[in-house]
């Protein structure tokens, strides 16, 4: 345990946010840089080292966190990041974007505010970086096999990183222009600067990892000669098939995914562009969609300058405090988040549906017509007399996703089957029906958190390790399944 009294003496404290008008005008990250490491010495100390740590078993990664909460109580960071580096390729990712479901079963949150395990993991990898504690891992030997890896998401990276390191030849196969995934071109700089994907894969390419980036397998190159050509093969595609709304007036111009919004943004951080192509300056904007990508769309928006942000979801809005009936400790409850996005401004609007969209002459939407709605068995019903006109001048889908990208012609020249939900479809092992082919993260997953495409990534490379030579000694999350076995 770190500070026996800690949970009694010190009350929970988070990261500093910079002020809103400072933040709105550039892109960085929204933190006071430095801000943690004064405190974060004494939030650590507030974990209990419980007997039996929930904060594991809420965790996809089962990251060792009373562990590493105790050598950063104790200020051995070189410690606390080998720790942290034992369960996860990329704490640096999951400490800015994950919503740490850790800290929800988090056994001090039974009763009082959890232990700030998200921060406490960021400052510990971020400290390891500056004293240059993460270095390449090249292998002893290699093995003579072959791996490609297609999607370099957060599940390629960690899949590609393990199998590397196992001293296989692995290639990563990306679409887009740079590597990334989501989190280049989905994820705001404002959120996580790229410098943290950046030197990452720098260490990959010191450990042998060869990424191909500009090519679609499925287009570009056929998937069945990628077959031929490497020993096996790891799908870290996504989930890229965006959830669209067919209204009345979905054709105008102005309204897109945001998956087409977001990019640009991006690139223009990344030199490609000086003003993106789609911008909400000057615009009334409406974001459809109340996650974490819709808040993202908020955020982004409020940097260009719109004249207006409004956030519509369909659900009604989420209680502040967990429903101990159906919600209960230690599960991942769904609350009310204001995230910095939100603090920036806007307006927000629950149990609401598009019933269509209103465009000018010149074929541009202009406005946004939407009706309350109650659920009844399960279904929004409208409410009658509640309709309402807003201006919308950009309109982003946040919607979700529906399964992995079926135009590509990916899913047909392997071969694959895909589930009810349009993902594909794989065993307990991550192994897909055509032998050597694997598939981890959203692609068969479905849309889900980046610590789950951690977790599938380190769990498909082990199995791909043992499928190439016989047996494997590389680390993996405990499936479910397995932590039963062992009970």
């Amino acid at each position: 345990m770190a500070d026996p009294k800690g949970f009694l003496n010190t009350d929970r404290e988070v990261a500093e946010t910079r002020p809103v008008p400072e933040r709105v005008k550039d892109w960085n990250e929204v933190h006071v840089p430095g801000s943690l490491l004064p405190i974060i010495g004494k939030q650590a100390g507030r974990c209990m080292d419980c007997g039996i740590p929930f904060c594991h078993n809420g965790c996809p990664l089962g990251n060792l966190i009373p562990e590493w909460n105790d050598y950063a109580w104790r200020g051995d960071w070189q410690a606390a990041g080998e720790r942290l580096h034992a369960t996860n390729n990329f704490p640096e990712f999951t400490g800015r974007l994950c919503p740490a479901p850790c800290e929800s079963a988090c056994v001090l949150g039974i009763n009082q505010p959890p232990v700030t395990i998200k921060n406490v993991e960021v400052t510990i990898i971020d400290k390891a970086w500056e004293a240059g504690g993460v270095t390449p891992q090249p292998p002893e030997r290699l093995s003579g096999k072959t791996v490609a890896v297609i999607g370099s998401g957060p599940a390629g990276l960690a899949a590609a990183q393990q199998l590397t390191r196992a001293g296989h030849t692995v290639a990563v196969y990306e679409r887009a222009d740079r590597v990334g995934g989501l989190l280049r071109y989905g994820i705001p700089e404002f959120k996580m600067e790229k410098r943290h994907i950046n030197r990452r894969i720098e260490q990959m390419r010191a450990e042998g990892t060869k990424f191909r980036t500009g090519v679609e397998i499925g287009r570009d190159i056929d998937a069945a000669d990628l077959r031929k050509r490497y020993d096996a093969v790891v799908i870290a595609a996504g989930s890229t098939t965006a959830r669209d709304l067919p209204v009345p007036g979905r054709e105008l111009n102005g309204i897109h995914q945001a998956m087409e919004y977001l990019p640009l943004a991006n690139k223009v951080q990344e030199g490609d562009y000086i003003t993106p192509p789609i911008t909400a300056e000057g615009k009334h904007v409406v974001v459809i969609g109340g996650g974490d990508t819709g808040a993202d769309c908020v955020g982004t928006a409020h940097r260009q300058g719109a004249a207006s942000v409004t956030q519509l979801e369909i659900m009604p809005r989420p209680g502040d405090e967990r429903d101990p009936v159906g919600q209960p400790w230690p599960t991942f409850p769904m609350l009310y988040k204001v995230t910095s996005a939100h603090e920036e401004g806007g307006e927000r609007i629950y149990s609401v549906s598009t019933t269509h969209f209103e465009g000018d002459e010149d074929g541009n939407v202009q406005a946004l017509h939407l009706v309350e709605v109650e659920f009844k068995n399960g279904r929004p019903e409208p409410k009658p007399g509640t309709e309402k006109r807003i201006p919308a001048q950009l309109v982003t889908l946040a919607m979700g996703f529906t399964g992995i990208d079926k135009d590509n012609g990916l899913v047909e020249q392997f071969g694959l089957e895909l589930d009810q939900r349009g993902n594909v479809a794989r065993d307990a092992d991550y192994a897909t029906g055509v032998d050597g082919v694997y598939v981890a993260g959203d692609a068969g997953r479905g849309q889900s958190l980046i610590v789950w495409a951690i977790a599938e990534g380190r769990s498909a490379a082990r199995a791909v390790d043992r499928y190439l030579t016989g047996a494997s000694s590389l680390p993996a999350p405990i499936r479910p399944t397995d932590r039963a076995l062992t009970v």
